[in-house]
């Protein structure tokens, strides 16, 4: 089995550990325990479920409250817990904790995963990274439960808070709401501040990257000396959320937000800010969003969170850099530059491709989608992006597809969790390249 695995690339290991467990959670949300009414149910939206789970995603054909049994929910929240620090990190730590050594090949493999600059403390950065997430993960159930058992009970309000904990931190969007209103999300909470604040910190720690966690954690208040990467992510993170928050305020001041309290207004304003992060939680109707709202929308659940976190889309340093280089051509700078430090060529090459293949990807499966299910193109769009920036909002369209647009978004969901580029590279063929440098010839650009 070693020797299998050697022979795959890094990048093709990850994708294949992310397969394994979607078929393993596929199969057993089949099973007639798994549903609330004992049947089975149809291997397509079992995958459907399975995928969305398992890439953190949160789109449902289901409620998940009515349709699956505590079993399933189960089923689903564990795929939500691995699919959101990687199968990798878990096999890894069992190896940890049982002592034995972890060599360089598993180092590299660890690295890649995780997201990480370095090969050296790839295992320390692992025990930081499950550490902090138990760690964040409880506080966020343990607050939760304050506000959720005197509504539900001991019992089961300890069950959703630590549900809603995991779900929120892992940026995955699948809630048990269903039991107030099917597909209602957390709009019974929308006027509970505590609630939303809580959910709004786990998904901001959970998409901010654990590179960025290990900055923070190490150097504290030194912010000069944070990585060039955490720098940029925070950076981009930070003017993302206020921007976006006073947008919505403005805009949905007398639109979805007409009917809350001032305080109210600003707590959904910054949730609707917060939550196309690639979270999928909502508190207010998305299909109610003026037009101009559902375009920051999908331009932020395009984004989505920073690289080497439980989060998906483009990333927010991808995002960074290609408005950096866009900025240093306008200038005719050679080299776009920020914090004092000039952006290595590589990363505009990989953005400019990360990019490219989300867009292309998006348009064709948007076009698909507007002719198998007869829908107008902004609801098309707004579930095509949402599935590939693995965001799990959807204007209603979801538990209405067909089989062939279920395959699609699922589809979608897969490669916005390992990464467009990714996906890409594991399903090339592996080969040296050849050393030739070849006559270069002007073109017209623009």
């Amino acid at each position: 089995m070693r020797k299998l695995l050697k022979k795959l690339t890094y990048t093709q290991i990850i994708v294949l550990s992310f397969l394994l467990m979607i078929l393993i959670g596929a199969t057993l949300l089949c099973l007639p325990v798994s549903s609330a009414d004992g049947t089975f149910t149809k291997p397509v939206d079992a995958l459907f479920t399975a995928t969305s789970a398992t890439c953190v995603t949160g789109l449902i054909v289901f409620d998940t409250f009515t349709h699956w049994s505590l079993f399933g929910q189960i089923v689903i929240i564990t795929l939500i817990q691995i699919g959101g620090l990687g199968f990798l990190a878990y096999i890894s730590m069992f190896s940890v904790f049982l002592k034995k050594k972890i060599g360089v090949y598993e180092r590299r493999l660890l690295m890649q995963a995780q997201g990480g600059l370095k090969l050296s403390g790839a295992v320390s950065m692992l025990k930081r990274i499950v550490k902090g997430t138990f760690l964040f993960e409880g506080l966020g159930a343990i607050i939760l439960a304050f506000r959720f058992c005197p509504k539900m009970g001991l019992g089961e309000g300890i069950y959703n808070a630590i549900f809603h904990s995991v779900s929120a931190f892992c940026n995955a969007g699948f809630d048990l709401m269903g039991k107030y209103e099917t597909f209602s999300s957390l709009s019974t909470f929308s006027k509970d501040p505590v609630v939303l604040i809580t959910i709004m910190a786990l998904i901001v720690t959970g998409g901010i990257g654990f590179l960025v966690w290990t900055d923070i954690v190490t150097l504290r208040t030194k912010i000069k000396k944070y990585s060039l990467h955490t720098k940029i992510a925070l950076t981009t993170t930070i003017f993302l959320l206020i921007s976006s928050g006073i947008f919505f305020f403005i805009l949905e001041y007398n639109g979805v937000l007409k009917d809350f309290l001032l305080t109210d207004k600003i707590t959904n304003a910054a949730f609707l800010a917060v939550s196309p992060r690639t979270a999928g939680f909502n508190t207010v109707e998305l299909a109610a969003l003026k037009p101009g709202s559902e375009v920051v929308t999908d331009l932020l659940m395009l984004i989505g969170g920073s690289p080497g976190s439980t989060a998906g889309g483009l990333k927010t340093t991808t995002f960074a850099v290609i408005i950096l280089s866009t900025i240093a051509a306008a200038r005719h700078d050679t080299h776009p530059q920020i914090f004092k430090r000039r952006l290595p060529d590589d990363a505009l090459k990989q953005a400019t491709a990360i990019f490219s293949i989300y867009v292309f990807v998006s348009l064709v499966a948007i076009v698909i989608i507007c002719t198998i299910e007869k829908c107008d193109v902004t609801t098309a769009a707004f579930e095509v992006i949402s599935a590939i920036g693995t965001v799990g909002a959807t204007k209603g369209l979801t538990p209405t597809l067909t089989i062939a647009s279920k395959l699609i978004i699922a589809g979608l969901m897969f490669g916005g969790r390992v990464g467009g580029l990714s996906l890409v590279l594991s399903l090339a063929e592996k080969r040296e390249n050849v050393p030739l440098d070849r006559p270069s010839e002007k073109i017209l650009i623009g």
